[in-house]
């Protein structure tokens, strides 16, 4: 018999959904199984169950059972599978939907016979990598026009509870301009999950896209596979089918308390709020995945990173913030101007958009955020001159057409608002802009059809 295929039945400990067994060397061999390795755990009541191998230490063994221990004994016994997590990679894997141990969670036909592949590989070679210069176009104002998302970029959508962040997510995933789509759920409620499902079947975009759903009552440690099946099948279609995969993973917080979870239960030391020490790292080795891959297509990853208490330097934000190219920051139902920062814009503002694109944008900003000054000043009771009205009319224009999440606007036409809204508000020596481009995009408010579209 293969040694992979020994059963070892010396259980040592039980401890959540952990199990712990014996495991000696083989002789002239060293030790049988691997860091990662799938195991089959059998007991005599009828309890079956893949497992993970997370520690390996001298001739003990950890497993994390994927369905819980409950109703496992000590009479149990681990048959390794010699290979670590798995996951089916073809076509046919588009408009599925997949449990966070890779099994189907639809009703579509078996996917058995179709090529499988290792999960959580290393990230690509650097020198594959091409410089960040395409946008992804969302058609969300506050992102395509202010902070613009591109191909190859990790960026987290910051957010508290309650916030629509799902929805917000979701619907990117519609409206991005990208060839697939794969989700990635972590920890999520039923009616989250069928809401992502029924608005990606709505929207017929279903067909383009793959989810990966761990449920909040599923068992932790598919929490952890999740992000890494959904990374391994989206990079295999960027690097060998060339195509533009966006790549969306809510929560990574519940990713990161699965991770203390299974910590805990493993009796390590915890660090900053009960979080691993290597809560930095293992974020990291997930996020550096993105890539725009020289002889191939790109992998742009966006998720959600909800901030218990609304404090951004809880441990999770925090490291995040230290590894990806900035953030979307939502609260009231807006994405935030001065919180939201895409440090990669510049590689495609004014170069793949409009030769307006950057100047409008800076000039919005500069308006709005006297805007936000004239407002605490008429809260205040402060005396207002006439360009104070002003700016604050164009305060809550700005908010009602580009930062609620509810607005869609294709880049162009969304420029173009930003210059019908200056206009109702300002003069043209106040905007401090290029008068070639006021000359060329400036409306005139008295022209009927100006008028007739700022209306």
């Amino acid at each position: 018999m293969s040694q992979s295929l020994v059963r070892y039945s010396k259980v040592v400990a039980i401890v959540g959904d952990l199990l712990k067994v014996a495991v000696p060397p083989a002789a002239g061999m060293g030790q049988p199984v691997a860091f990662g390795d799938l195991g089959l755990v059998e007991d005599p009541s009828g309890f079956n169950s893949l497992a993970r191998v997370i520690k390996i230490e001298r001739e003990l063994v950890s497993l994390q059972v994927f369905a819980g221990t409950k109703g496992l004994s000590t009479r149990a016994s681990v048959r390794f599978l010699g290979h670590p997590m798995r996951v089916t990679y073809s076509s046919n894997v588009l408009g599925r939907v997949f449990r966070g141990d890779g099994t189907p969670l639809d009703t579509g036909p078996s996917l058995a016979q179709d090529p499988k592949i290792e999960i959580d590989g290393p990230s690509v070679n650097p020198a594959r990598r091409a410089l960040a210069s395409k946008m992804v176009r969302t058609d969300v104002p506050m992102i395509d026009i202010f902070n613009s998302l591109v191909e190859s970029q990790k960026i987290p959508i910051f957010s508290v509870a309650g916030e629509p962040y799902n929805a917000l997510l979701a619907r990117i995933g519609i409206q991005a301009d990208a060839d697939i789509v794969v989700f990635g759920g972590l920890g999520l409620i039923f009616d989250d999950y069928h809401y992502f499902l029924r608005r990606f079947e709505d929207a017929g975009v279903f067909a383009r896209t793959l989810m990966f759903v761990n449920l909040a009552s599923d068992p932790v440690v598919e929490r952890l596979l999740v992000p890494d099946m959904a990374l391994a099948v989206a990079e295999r279609f960027a690097v060998e089918e060339g195509k533009r995969v966006l790549v969306l993973l809510t929560d990574m917080t519940a990713y990161a308390d699965a991770m203390k979870e299974v910590g805990i239960a493993m009796e390590a030391v915890p660090s900053n709020r009960g979080y691993m020490g290597d809560l930095y790292s293992q974020l990291a080795r997930r996020y550096e995945k993105a890539a725009d891959f020289k002889d191939g297509g790109s992998l742009t990853i966006l998720t959600v990173t909800t901030m218990p208490g609304g404090d951004v330097t809880h441990p999770v934000p925090d490291n995040t913030g230290y590894i990806t190219e900035g953030q979307f920051y939502l609260h009231d139902r807006m994405l935030d101007p001065f919180g939201s920062l895409s440090r990669l814009k510049q590689h495609v503002i004014g170069k793949v958009t409009r030769e307006d694109h950057g100047q409008i944008m800076n000039t919005m900003i500069r308006f709005y955020s006297g805007a936000r000054d004239a407002e605490q000043k008429q809260a205040m009771a402060f005396d207002l001159s006439e360009f104070d009205l002003r700016l604050i009319k164009f305060g809550r224009l700005f908010r009602e057409r580009f930062m609620d999440i509810d607005v869609s606007l294709p880049l162009e036409r969304g420029l173009d608002l930003c210059w019908q809204t200056l206009a109702e508000c300002f003069e043209r020596d106040e905007l401090l802009m290029k008068d070639s481009l006021i000359d060329k995009y400036l409306p005139r408010l008295d022209d009927e059809e100006s008028v007739a579209a700022a209306a």
